[in-house]
């Protein structure tokens, strides 16, 4: 099939493995909050280019949620993925919030998608919540399993997640339903106490190990390293700022403050005056460390996507770290 031609030259996809799971996934991988109407609508057919652009492109790994867009994301990329050979990429989604049927009337963009509410969210770290809720998202993609499991955002519900959702997600590796099992979340403190407390394979790191937050390198990604966990960055441009620093520009989902904004314009300036770009620094900052397995980056359209995959593929020169690391930016 055309969209699993090989790509050629910088484009062609090495794997990375998921801690000792057998579970390899391609470096540079698309997260889908973007084609689920994250804050405006998509259309069909613009979420289906998406992947399809990712699949051309040599990106394998695809994650994905409930929580987007109210399953719209998981429907979406099942609609693609379950017409190709099935060991021809891998998944990942996540469990802890259920999704039960609602009468209400409006949309759902108080959460962020702007999607109809026909669905609310409960949060469910339970070990019989948790085995509803892959259940419930293999249905919505149409796949008989998903490659690995993290656990949602149980930022408020750690002794539950710790008690009964991580030993449930044992219990689904060890029957062969999910290849890898870990954490997803925004924060490092819980993330390094599931890989220190933990047999997880894999933790998912949103937004702290990027160019202006480097709070994962004082505990969670050492801590990895020494005990064979590997983590999954998303939110390398946190939210907007480190794609596109600008008066008005965002920085996780909430307005950037002055000085986070002076300090990526630059470190943008820094990058072009060595021949690259502050998007492409970004991603490279995020893949280099050597217990990172794979960076997720967000796009709601085919542009988007060949943007992602032209600046991870872009070089960046030894010289910008140091000089990054000479003026204190890095």
């Amino acid at each position: 099939m055309s969209d699993l031609a090989a790509p050629s030259g910088p484009d062609r996809p090495a794997r990375r493995g998921l801690g000792r799971s057998g579970v390899e996934i391609t470096p540079l991988a698309l997260g889908t909050s973007g084609i689920a109407n994250l804050y405006t609508p998509v259309t069909e057919e613009q979420a289906y280019e998406a992947v399809r652009t990712a699949l051309r492109r040599g990106i394998r790994h695809f994650d994905t949620a409930p929580h987007y867009g109210l399953g719209l994301a998981e429907r979406r990329l099942g609609a693609v993925l379950r017409e190709l050979p099935r060991d021809t990429y891998t998944v990942s989604t996540k469990v802890g919030r259920r999704l039960e049927p609602s009468d209400a009337d409006g949309d759902d963009l108080a959460h962020g998608f702007a999607v109809p509410a026909t669905h609310r969210r409960v949060w469910d770290f339970g070990a019989d919540g948790v085995r509803r809720c892959l259940e419930a998202s293999l249905e919505r993609l149409g796949l008989d399993r998903v490659d690995a499991v993290y656990l949602h955002d149980p930022d408020d519900h750690e002794e539950q997640a710790f008690r009964e959702g991580y030993p449930a997600l044992e219990r689904l590796r060890s029957e062969g339903v999910v290849g890898a099992i870990g954490a997803g979340m925004n924060q490092t403190a819980m993330l390094t106490r599931f890989v220190r407390d933990t047999d997880v394979d894999v933790v998912l790191c949103a937004g702290r190990h990027t160019l202006l937050d480097h709070s994962a390198a004082a505990g969670l990604l050492p801590a990895a390293l020494d005990r064979g966990v590997s983590v999954v960055v998303g939110g390398a441009f946190n939210s907007g700022l480190l794609a596109d620093p600008r008066p008005g520009a965002t920085y996780d989902y909430a307005a950037a403050p002055a000085a986070l904004l002076e300090r990526a314009l630059r470190i943008k300036e820094a990058a072009e005056r060595h021949g690259t770009s502050l998007r492409a620094a970004a991603l490279a900052y995020c893949a280099a460390h050597p217990a990172v397995a794979g960076v997720l980056v967000g796009a709601r359209s085919a542009a988007e996507v060949d943007d992602c995959a032209d600046r991870f593929a872009e070089p960046v020169p030894d010289a910008l770290w140091e000089e990054l690391r000479a003026t204190g930016l890095l």
